[in-house]
């Protein structure tokens, strides 16, 4: 295979033989190296390959912004649950996963106001996830919260339910356009698609879309968090109800308070990573 780009250390793009792009990951697999050389097949240790119409380099991008160690966690703790580990599924978990890692870290706490859905709905999934949290916390020093279950629990299902099919993919493209010239419009700045935190904004407004489309919006009287992260994240709640009136006109339907509130969320961890970058 033949390296296309070089993210770090540990992560390259490539190119194989019949033409295909993957992300490849294994210790010391970018070092010193250039786009053009041959990858050292000895190095590899993972290998991730878009399956869900995701662009390869935004792939690369987020495998390389979390910690090998995360991803190698995450991997564990799917094998283990049997749940199948597709490069989407893992590297949304991993994100998922280091980002909560980060957040008890720094000692922030959030409560999960859905867990009463995703029991009545996913309990299978639910179960799949508290296995992996179990799994991820006999790993780490400080474990993490047992609501984190609920977050996983989710991606499971998003996973599922984008099943592969760009259809959808294609036609949430306009509407995703359209909600970063609100936040641009809203900060007084450019946000470029292509970053790592632009992509994870992009997941999770792709599964809000999956969601919506099959009638399963987030709802759970969001009262105490949405207090919360409203006084917490004043410019970003105001941001996401703006979206709100976005999606409720491209949509025809109704848009929960709670998918409001975990919009917030991501709007001000995009917003405020972007900022911290600049």
């Amino acid at each position: 295979m033949q390296i296309l780009r070089v993210f770090n250390n540990n992560v390259v793009l490539a190119r194989r033989e019949d033409g295909t792009e993957v992300v490849l990951t294994g210790r010391g697999l970018g070092f010193q190296t250039r786009p053009g050389q041959e990858v050292d097949p000895l190095k590899v240790v993972r290998v991730f390959e878009p399956t869900d119409g995701r662009d390869p380099d935004t792939l690369g991008g987020l495998v390389a912004a979390i910690p090998p160690e995360h991803i190698a966690l995450a991997e564990e703790a799917l094998d283990l649950v049997g749940v199948p580990v597709t490069a989407t599924t893992l590297v949304a978990i991993a994100d998922h996963i280091s980002f909560a890692i980060k957040r008890v870290h720094q000692g922030i706490e959030l409560e999960m106001p859905l867990r009463a859905e995703v029991e009545h709905l996913y309990p299978r999934e639910l179960d799949r996830a508290r296995q992996v949290l179990a799994h991820v916390n006999s790993r780490l020093t400080e474990p993490l919260p047992e609501d984190e279950a609920v977050a996983i629990a989710m991606h499971l299902v998003n996973a599922a339910m984008m099943g592969g099919d760009l259809t959808e993919t294609y036609a949430m493209t306009g509407i995703i356009k359209q909600l970063f010239e609100v936040i641009e419009s809203s900060f007084g700045r450019r946000f470029d698609m292509a970053t790592v935190n632009a992509a994870r904004f992009i997941t999770h407004l792709r599964y809000f879309l999956v969601r919506v489309r099959s009638d399963r919006q987030l709802t759970d009287e969001a009262g105490p968090l949405r207090d919360a992260i409203r006084a917490s994240y004043p410019a970003a709640y105001a941001c996401a109800q703006r979206c709100r009136t976005v999606l409720e006109l491209r949509l025809g339907r109704t848009v929960t308070e709670d998918e409001v509130v975990y919009l917030t969320l991501h709007v001000a961890r995009l917003t405020t990573e972007v900022a911290g970058e600049a």
